[in-house]
């Protein structure tokens, strides 16, 4: 396999690491840290012959007396530890200094009103605006500031209705997937009595006339609570109605652990039901609202690829679809004679993969991933290419949002160094205005973003983006964040994160790999980085440190590793098989018992399309050998390593990390803390209020810069031009 090195401002040659070392136990440790004690129980399970001690079982009991004191000892030790470091305050004044710019959403337009999200700077959460143009000013429709004095309750999702008369939106307390969802005037700003619950990942879909919406939630349990260990059911809401009188009008009604949502066609003549299990195909099935006998129908039932609705025209239905095409294409199809003899290409598939496409002023949008970044295709309502968008710059893109009628679109272009700029693009004439340019007060100019491909281990191929200052020496001592994920078909795209800017302006260096598991590539990428292939990733992620290390970016003891979800699997699983090549380790609320990391939840089974399950004996063994809590080993020196989760994470349940804690504290052969923070009032990510973002930033920058041994004096000027 040929290898390619691509820079946007320099080229340099590319030396491969090949091979690499075991974990050798230190026979001397230095003294360690006096953590909490974390007892030993006996649990022992089998699967499929084979013996696995479970000795933290007990921590799974997160209400616990014993477990609630056990995490709050955990906080005692670590969070003292953080508020000591020499270099926290002052990473706090500036990630608070850096955050303070003002921030809008690309707008997006429904019926004659259009929307958009706006932050003033240092706000816990983003205020969403209305107006019926955008040269008025706009008024406040839901100020999600007021939820809480805390800021940790949050807007979570909106859906409008189809004349922008009402909006259903979602609030979530302390970052949890839980969702109630409640319905404002979108004339009058007044909130109206309706009230849904028992909801998590469901979406709204709206009637035409506006007189009800469709969810879905779960059933409830024997306690009178929902209960998220079944599947959903999809309900029909009448506004003005309590939720009790809701009808049902969808429901699985066999074993597989099948999740279905509602989607109203925009043609408001049928509702769709997507039944989801797991990440790499799904089924729809359809019901006719034109006539009141009419049963569901399956549309697509083979379970065979992806399909997502586009647009609905009469009675053709335009899908995305994986279907015979792992790069993605778009097909119509006669909702009468849905054979897939009858279906015809719209836009056929490309060597780029088709990350998204949208339909807006009688053209679809369709944006690809060329080496994941964004190219955008314009093509009729036939399929007719007729353009490539003329991007402003290299980055990503995301927008082209619009009813079938409208004869405008916004999108947005960011990057590594591009904190957003918004355009407007006239379909009509086929012009594009900057609408709106989000500045932030750092010397942005000064950092460069290369592209490198380097060998993983066995000979694929993989990208890797790297930012640094532009005066930086490649001397192997710069101090470098490997941020992954590589799972789930999640393309890591080049965006803006102020986070991230502050470290590059301690001196550091960013690097983010497009990991096997990732979307980057299509569905065969995706598929090499799962269930038996999932070695892969870890195998992609060494290696992307070992290409830093040959080609003097870095040095193993300057390599800090970062991944949240199935990102801090990544990193645990990477630490546990290489620990002498990274210098720290950031793994967040990960996924780190492999064997048990379905029993939470029904949604925490349908990850299975990506992992397996230990219920299969050749997946039981695929996760066996890499599952982190499973594969420390006493006597090792692993990297200093901070553990973070939310305490109110009901999707990667924080007892993952608890048992992760608790393993590698038992087994750390040296001196190199392992500490675990858990955040109360937070959950998985989502909806964290400003103020805590940068209060976990500020302990996790700091904990590398000691660790690191990161010098004051690489740190750059901070002052803009």
């Amino acid at each position: 396999m040929s290898l390619r090195h691509f820079k946007y401002l320099t080229a340099a040659s590319i030396l491969v690491l090949a091979g690499c070392s075991s974990p050798s136990p230190i026979s001397e440790p230095e003294e360690r840290m006096a953590y909490p004690e974390s007892a030993q129980g006996s649990q022992v399970d089998t699967y499929h012959g084979v013996q696995v001690a479970d000795p933290y079982r007990w921590l799974e009991d997160m209400d616990s007396p014993e477990v609630k004191a056990w995490v709050a000892a955990q906080n005692s030790l670590t969070l003292p530890h953080l508020a000591d470091l020499s270099s926290r305050e002052m990473l706090k004044e500036r990630l608070t200094t850096l955050w303070n710019y003002e921030r809008l959403s690309t707008p997006f337009r429904i019926a004659d009103h259009y929307f958009y999200y706006r932050n003033d700077g240092l706000q816990n959460q983003s205020v969403l605006y209305v107006t019926d143009s955008l040269s008025n000013p706009a008024r406040v429709l839901i100020d999600p500031n007021n939820f809480s004095t805390d800021g940790t309750v949050s807007l979570s999702r909106t859906y409008i209705s189809p004349e922008a008369n009402y909006i259903v939106y979602g609030v979530s307390d302390g970052g949890s997937d839980w969702v109630e969802f409640r319905v404002r005037d979108v004339r009058t700003g007044e909130s109206l009595d309706d009230h849904i619950t028992g909801t998590k990942f469901t979406n709204v879909s709206w009637l035409p006339d506006e007189s009800a919406f469709y969810y879905s939630r779960y059933p409830e349990g024997e306690d009178g609570q929902a209960d998220d260990q079944q599947t959903v059911q999809i309900f029909k809401h009448t506004l003005g109605q309590e939720q009790s009188a809701d009808e049902l009008v969808y429901k699985i009604d066999h074993e597989r652990p099948i999740n279905p949502y509602p989607q109203v066609a925009s043609n408001g003549r049928y509702l769709l039901a997507n039944l989801s299990e797991g990440f790499r195909a799904n089924g729809i099935h359809v019901l006719s609202l034109m006539d009141d006998n009419a049963e569901w129908q399956p549309l697509f039932d083979e379970w065979d690829a992806r399909y997502s609705l586009i647009e609905a025209d009469g009675n053709m239905f335009y899908f995305y679809t994986t279907n015979n095409a792992p790069n993605g294409r778009v097909i119509g199809v006669d909702i009468n004679r849905p054979q897939p003899e009858h279906w015809e290409e719209i836009i056929a598939e490309k060597t780029e993969t088709l990350d998204s496409v949208s339909y807006v002023g009688g053209q679809f949008f369709a944006s690809y991933l060329k080496d994941a970044q964004s190219v955008v295709e314009i093509y009729s309502a036939h399929g007719k290419h007729i353009k490539q968008l003329e991007l402003p710059e290299i980055g990503s893109v995301s927008g082209f949002t619009g009813d079938s009628d409208h004869l405008e679109t916004f999108f947005r272009l960011t990057s590594f160094t591009q904190p957003g700029a918004v355009y407007h693009y006239d379909i009509a004439n086929d012009e594009i205005k900057l609408h709106q340019q989000t500045r932030v007060n750092a010397d942005l100019e000064s950092y460069i973003t290369e592209q490198v491909f380097y060998q993983s281990k066995d000979g694929t191929e993989v990208p890797m983006f790297i930012v640094r200052h532009k005066g930086s020496v490649l001397d192997g001592e710069n101090p470098v964040l490997l941020y992954g994920y590589g799972g789930f078909n999640v393309s890591l795209t080049p965006g803006f994160s102020v986070g991230r800017m502050v470290w590059l302006e301690q001196g550091g260096i960013l690097a983010v790999p497009n990991l096997r598991g990732g979307g980057e590539y299509g569905d065969a990428w995706h598929q090499a980085g799962t269930k038996l292939n999932k070695q892969n990733v870890f195998d992609d992620f060494i290696a992307a440190a070992e290409y830093l290390v040959a080609e003097n970016y870095s040095s193993p003891e300057k390599i800090a590793i970062q991944g949240g979800s199935n990102g801090g699997l990544l990193v645990a699983a990477a630490i546990t098989q290489r620990p002498e090549l990274f210098g720290a380790a950031l793994p967040a609320v990960g996924v780190l018992d492999m064997l048990r990391y379905h029993t939470p939840s029904a949604n925490a089974r349908a990850w299975s399309s990506d992992y397996g399950l230990s219920e299969n004996a050749e997946e039981f063994e695929a996760l066996y050998a890499y599952s982190p809590i499973h594969n420390t080993e006493a006597g090792v020196c692993y990297p200093p390593t901070l553990i973070t989760t939310g305490d109110h994470d009901d999707r990667v349940v924080p007892w993952h990390s608890y048992k992760f804690a608790a393993v590698l504290q038992r087994d750390q052969g040296c001196a190199a803390p392992v500490m675990l923070r858990v955040e109360t009032r937070a959950g998985h990510g989502a909806g964290t209020p400003t103020w805590m973002a940068i209060e976990q930033i500020a302990d996790q920058w700091a904990f590398l810069i000691e660790h690191l041994d990161m010098a004051s004096e690489n740190a750059v000027s901070q002052d803009a031009e």
